[in-house]
């Protein structure tokens, strides 16, 4: 059997916000790109909230798109 890693929101009872951007930055690599569902470990719910969440926070101008 497989040992599942355990969801970050679910396990730390966090809510996705746009505006929290410490917890956003955690999912962004370097090159401001997403980290996917492998290296992330979230649930398919979670990765899909969070994508939303770092999108409207580039949109509102909290995050870069691209970093240099």
């Amino acid at each position: 059997m497989k040992n599942k890693k355990q969801d970050y929101f679910k396990e730390n009872n966090i809510k996705i916000d746009y505006k929290n951007i410490d917890v956003l930055a955690r999912f962004v690599n370097l090159h401001g790109r997403m980290l996917n569902r492998r290296k992330t470990s979230l649930s398919a719910k979670s990765q899909r909230e969070l994508a939303n969440a770092i999108k409207r926070a580039r949109f509102m101008g909290l995050m870069p798109y691209v970093a240099r």
